[in-house]
């Protein structure tokens, strides 16, 4: 079929003058990112059962007799209890996954007796599936809660530390703040995301705040190597000018990589049910904006900060930037 792939639409060169409109994004980036932070605060995040404690008990049926995860996770929302989560296990005597077990997570309300809504959702259970039984059941106290955030938030911020060791290292210190810079604004915004949508902050969201990490890294990192590139070839180029080529050059590369996710991640949300859906979100919302970011936040700050433009014995090739046509 002639036309075929529709990729073949997109050119392969653009001449968009991204950092004539650095100032003004900058601007909304801070703005964005301080209404984030204070959203963090108030009304603050909405804390799943693995940061806000709760109970957990194991549910099975004989074995081959499958339990409908659906039914059970519909059956104790409607206790009003918030978080519930639902995943199907191996059994314990033959270690074989056949959807007869389960484990039931679920938070127990401020100031109500726990044994009491531990019989309220072992009563609502029995009445959607059927007959099933009940071991293993224990609480979660806020304590272990707590330290748990704890170390979501750290493994956050050492993921954002060695990601600046490994631009300094093989870049520049200034291309490392570029890139910790784009990273604190994905995280922050991605954060003001959670909690303006009310997002449940679970485990699941710090795995999607971490691969939001690695997917703009990436993203930043094959901006910055076309860049250093370019640096060292276009020696007479005003800086700005190279970054918007460097820019241009990967931008079609960037929308591919970026659009395929996202597509992917949209499906996720729509058919991967309600456990996956606020993972999903995220996930499409880092990726956008960790794509605005290494355009809009990482290669603005090497403007700011200026580079080395190569050795002295380099080829100066000053170019004029320009719009060429697919053959």
């Amino acid at each position: 079929m002639r036309g075929w792939p529709l990729i073949k639409i997109l050119p392969q060169k653009t001449n968009f003058h991204f950092v004539k409109y650095a100032k003004p994004a900058g601007a909304l980036s801070v703005i964005l990112c301080i209404a984030s932070i204070v959203a963090c605060f108030y009304p603050g995040l909405n804390m799943g059962i693995d940061f806000r404690g709760g109970a957990s008990m194991e549910v099975s049926k004989p074995a081959g007799q499958e339990i409908q995860l659906d039914r059970v996770r519909e059956a104790v929302s409607g206790l009003n209890l918030g978080d519930v989560q639902v995943q199907g296990i191996a059994r314990r005597d033959n270690n074989a996954n056949d959807g007869s077990t389960a484990i039931l997570r679920f938070q127990v309300p401020e100031g109500r007796d726990q044994t009491q809504v531990v019989r309220q959702v072992e009563g609502a259970v029995s009445q959607a599936v059927g007959q099933v039984s009940y071991s293993g059941v224990s609480v979660v106290g806020s304590k272990v809660s707590g330290e748990l955030f704890t170390s979501g938030l750290m493994a956050l911020a050492v993921a954002v530390g060695l990601m600046f060791l490994y631009v300094w290292f093989r870049f520049e210190p200034q291309f490392g703040f570029g890139a910790v810079i784009g990273l604190l604004h994905d995280v922050i915004l991605t954060f003001g995301l959670i909690v303006l949508f009310r997002l449940e902050f679970s485990l699941n969201m710090v795995a999607a705040i971490l691969t939001i990490i690695g997917y703009s890294m990436n993203d930043t990192v094959v901006v910055f190597d076309r860049l250093r590139e370019n640096l060292r070839k276009y020696k007479t180029m005003p800086l700005r000018d190279v970054i918007d080529l460097s820019l241009n050059e990967t931008l079609t590369r960037t929308i591919i990589t970026g659009g395929t996710a996202v597509m992917v991640l949209a499906a996720l949300a729509l058919f991967g049910g309600e456990a996956l859906f606020g993972f999903s979100i995220a996930l499409m919302f880092g990726i956008v904006i960790g794509t605005y970011s290494s355009i809009y936040v990482g290669a603005p700050v090497i403007l700011l900060w200026g580079v080395k433009r190569g050795g002295a014995n380099d080829e100066a090739k000053p170019i004029k930037l320009g719009m060429a046509s697919r053959p």
